[in-house]
């Protein structure tokens, strides 16, 4: 009989799951809706089964598969995964099940399951490593109240504020402001400051204007620079601290990243240049995207020496 494994990357946006054989084949592909936030609540219940259900009920279905029983699942969870097992063994019939977290999943997924550092900055940051005797470390990831310094939300907050203070004549000019208010079409940076406290503008939605904050550094802009070089100081500095905590000096780490933020080019080499200053470590593009690092952990704690042959770029 086939031996089938699955990797799952349940996120704030959507979910993702992938099957794969013995031999590290990616047999199927599913989608579904976000599985954050569970909570104990009735909704969050639902959107769990509903997000993570789906994506894999959809990747069995890729597979060509009317079920499956997997020899191990690793489900890599926004928001953590407590309280999460219950429900996902009502979705999943495994062997082995292993719920832990999105940064985890990431940083095996960027490293292809080898020892290294990640950098993740989508809406919020942090930095998250494994060293060779599996020993785990983390820096940030604080939330958007007391951290997250370097991730979108956190950097259309300093634009936001360069705006109004552009605004109040206390402040340099920037194009930050305009850039702003045309995309939002409040009127002034007084009113889009109020609208993104109401409901209306969850973070995620805030998160998406940092595109604006790379575009005005790219024309020149002074302070949209500033930002966005300061931000790769932060990402820089929780890899560091990261990996002070879990390699020695001299020790070649393996460092990566992964995340909207760094789309942007100039934050990105900038990024790399701080983190590649700190010791003898080389900064890389991921290996493989979140969901594929959940299956490679699946492997591994199947004792199953595969890497993903196939897998989609990006997950």
């Amino acid at each position: 009989m086939s031996r089938w494994f699955l990797g799952v990357d349940g996120g704030q946006s959507s979910t993702l799951a992938m099957i794969g054989d013995e031999q590290g084949r990616i047999v199927g592909v599913g989608r579904g809706g976000p599985c954050n936030h569970v909570a104990g609540s009735a909704e969050g219940r639902a959107r769990f089964l509903d997000g993570v259900g789906g994506a894999v009920r959809a990747a069995i279905q890729g597979a060509g598969l009317s079920e499956a029983h997997f020899e191990a699942a690793v489900l890599g969870l926004s928001g953590g995964p407590a309280d999460k097992e219950a429900l996902a063994r009502e979705i999943v019939r495994a062997d082995k099940y292993v719920l832990t977290t999105d940064a985890v999943i990431a940083m095996e997924g960027a490293t292809a399951g080898e020892p290294g550092v990640i950098a993740i900055a989508g809406t919020g940051s942090i930095a998250f490593g494994r060293n060779a005797d599996g020993r785990t470390a983390r820096a940030g990831g604080w939330g958007y109240a007391f951290g997250d310094e370097g991730g979108a939300f956190d950097l259309v907050r300093q634009a936001v504020r360069a705006g109004m203070r552009h605004e109040e004549g206390w402040g340099p000019a920037t194009r930050l402001r305009e850039a702003l208010l045309e995309a939002t079409g409040a009127p002034n940076m007084n009113d889009l400051l109020h609208r993104f406290y109401t409901p209306a503008y969850s973070r995620a939605k805030i998160a998406s204007y940092a595109k604006l904050v790379d575009e005005a550094a790219a024309q020149g802009d002074v302070i949209a620079r500033d930002i966005l070089l300061a931000a790769a100081q932060a990402l820089a500095t929780f890899v560091a601290a990261v990996r002070r905590q879990l390699f020695h000096r001299g020790e070649h780490v393996r460092v990566s990243y992964i995340g909207g933020v760094f789309q942007s080019v100039m934050l990105r080499e900038r990024f790399a240049m701080l983190a590649e200053l700190e010791g003898d470590c080389k900064v890389e593009p991921p290996a493989y995207g979140p969901a594929a690092g959940a299956l490679i952990e699946a492997y591994r704690r199947a004792g199953v020496h595969v890497k993903p042959q196939n897998a989609p770029k990006g997950v």
